[in-house]
């Protein structure tokens, strides 16, 4: 799950999330992926609305995320329709502002 992580002015981030899923039609397909804590907290999603059975791998951005201003790690979780949460996580440590 690649992952491009990007501080705006204005204080936000961007994320662009790579993902490979097992999409097979609308019964079980990626329906999001999460940016989440070091304790696990959910702190942005981004909704997948439709299978990407034809288009693999494919990468969605997630613009507009505020972040606690002391976070230095985040970790990115897959979520299936069937499978629910997915088993791995991705960790990135965020670039320190300015760099």
């Amino acid at each position: 799950m690649p992952s491009r992580e990007v501080a705006s002015a204005d204080g936000t981030w961007r994320f662009d999330v790579t993902l490979r899923p097992a999409d097979s039609g609308w019964n079980h397909y990626a329906d999001r992926w999460e940016i989440l804590d070091a304790a696990g907290k959910v702190l942005a999603t981004r909704v997948l609305l439709h299978p990407h059975e034809t288009e693999q791998p494919f990468t969605r951005s997630l613009t507009g995320v505020r972040l606690p201003p002391d976070l230095a790690r985040v970790s990115i979780r897959a979520h299936d329709k069937r499978h629910g949460n997915g088993s791995v996580t991705y960790s990135i440590e965020l670039p320190k502002k300015g760099s």
